[in-house]
């Protein structure tokens, strides 16, 4: 009896970049040195979120003196969010992207792209994931529907469900028994569409998502 052995599988690190407003226009370039760089840009979408959503997104800041001023700068216009892939996606791009203070970053990594699109310890151009944990977080606040490899299994599964599935499924069960809709499955499937709590709202002018 020859036993069945599955192919490997293989997992490509995937990361999120941000181009933010103040350099929006320098995209096309951007763009192309991630590709040259080894990069697949696997997803990308042009928004505008509002404060509170860029609070959201930078909540580990949250309190800090510069906070204020951070959501403000991003929400100033839209933004491009990127996922990229490639063998060590999250350190590469770091390395790419430089010092999180531009000016620091003109002095110490001047060939880096804070130095040479940033302005200064604000405005410094681009965003990337510190690590994997922030970048499964970020990738799924920008692209709700993304799927991070690898994908949890046993344990690790019931922890993501208990935490980020559960308590919205509950409320949308809640409300399903008052509400009684004709077609219950359509109901749910349409409530957890309008109050999935990690889709990004835009503002009330929203900037139509542009063409990749």
């Amino acid at each position: 009896m020859e036993l069945s052995i599955p192919p490997p599988q293989i997992y490509v690190e995937k990361t999120l970049a941000i181009i933010k407003p103040d350099i929006v226009d320098k995209e096309e370039e951007i763009q192309d040195i991630i590709l040259r760089s080894g990069f697949t840009i696997v997803q990308r979408r042009k928004l505008h979120l509002s404060p509170e959503h860029c609070s959201n997104f930078y909540v580990e800041q949250y309190g800090k003196m510069f906070f204020p001023n951070l959501t403000a700068y991003m929400s100033s216009g839209p933004l491009v969010a990127m996922i990229l892939a490639r063998h060590k996606a999250i350190s590469y791009w770091k390395e790419l992207l430089g010092p999180s203070n531009s000016l620091v970053a003109k002095e110490t990594h001047p060939d880096s792209l804070r130095a040479i699109y940033g302005t200064d310890e604000l405005r410094n151009a681009l965003h990337g994931s510190n690590d994997f944990a922030a970048a499964e977080r970020e990738m799924r606040f920008m692209f709700p529907a993304v799927i991070v490899e690898p994908i949890p299994v046993g344990q690790a599964a019931k922890d993501y469900l208990n935490v980020h599935v559960t308590p919205t499924l509950l409320k949308g069960l809640a409300e399903l028994c008052k509400q009684k809709p004709a077609d219950p499955f359509i109901w749910l499937a349409d409530w957890l569409l309008k109050n999935n709590p990690n889709k990004p709202k835009l503002c009330h002018h929203p900037v139509a998502e542009g063409p990749y």
